[in-house]
């Protein structure tokens, strides 16, 4: 069982409470705290501390110490401050940081089970959770994941993890995982996932292409390792000047005639179609 009976959510027709989704989300090693100054002012819409894979062990009593401060700190608590989610390493993490004003999410890594995510809810209350899944059993368990507490606002995958975990040589190995995420994202009730770390941070053609290809399969987003990927990822993401015209043709329609109108093309127009069509006008408007 999981920790909520949720309906079949209805499509949503703007952005979400709060603003737009962010597409662009920023990793930094929590024991460089001067990387971390800098990345916040880079442009990413959400940068992620990482006390996980990023520290060495003998530097993650410090990287927690660093990040405390961090997110103590008034200005990164301010309103229109950018968000600062963390990758913990644990448990000494979560209860570290939990209550802290600067902090707006954990990342957990290696989540396999859902129990994992009550406990963590449990631990730090009212914080804004994003488990990360990394293995084939996470992958089987992906909706009771999702699905598993009221404080999980989001889900990702753990890419490098579980392509070792699955043998994978090509990267289109993964896009059964990559497309299972985001069924079970969209069945929770989650906002679309966004598409892991594209590792190689001087191949900006490449990264180019693997967004294009993880937009296809319903990714929204994507983290990155180097400020340099973050113009790469927007533009990705965003829609195309074609796109947004056939949007605004279709709301239009809608506008004008009630039910199911058809588009001079011949296409018809049903509600799940202008839901679409307000999400990308939605995007469209981020700048």
């Amino acid at each position: 069982m999981t920790g909520r009976v949720l309906p079949a959510p209805p499509l949503p027709e703007g952005p979400p409470p709060g603003g737009r989704p962010p597409l662009t989300w920023l990793y930094v090693p929590g024991d460089r705290p001067e990387v971390v100054a800098k990345a916040l002012g880079c442009g990413a819409d959400v940068v992620i501390v990482d006390l996980e894979d990023a520290v060495a062990p003998h530097r993650k009593e410090y990287a927690r110490s660093a990040t405390a401060e961090l997110l103590a700190d008034p200005v990164t608590a301010a309103p229109d401050a950018v968000p600062v989610h963390v990758r913990v390493h644990g448990e000494d993490d979560i209860r570290a940081l939990t209550g802290l004003p600067g902090l707006s999410g954990f990342r957990l890594p290696k989540i396999t089970h859902a129990v994992s995510v009550h406990h963590v809810a449990a631990v730090a209350p009212g914080v804004p959770l994003y488990p990360l899944l990394e293995s084939a059993l996470a992958i089987e368990h992906a909706y009771s994941i999702a699905s598993a507490d009221p404080a999980v606002w989001g889900i990702a995958l753990g890419e490098a993890d579980l392509r070792a975990d699955l043998g994978v040589r090509e990267d289109r190995g993964l896009d059964w995982s990559r497309g299972r995420l985001v069924v079970a994202a969209r069945a929770a009730a989650l906002p679309p996932p966004a598409q892991s770390v594209f590792p190689d941070v001087r191949d900006l053609d490449g990264l180019w292409a693997s967004c294009v290809r993880g937009r296809g399969l319903g990714l929204l987003g994507r983290a990155a390792v180097h400020p340099r990927q973050l113009e790469v990822i927007e533009r990705a993401f965003q829609p195309t000047a074609e796109e947004v015209e056939a949007a605004e043709e279709i709301i239009a329609a809608a506008a004008v005639e009630a039910g199911a109108p058809a588009l001079p093309d011949g296409r018809f127009v049903d509600a799940a179609v202008v839901a679409s069509a307000r999400r990308t006008i939605a995007l469209a408007g981020r700048a």
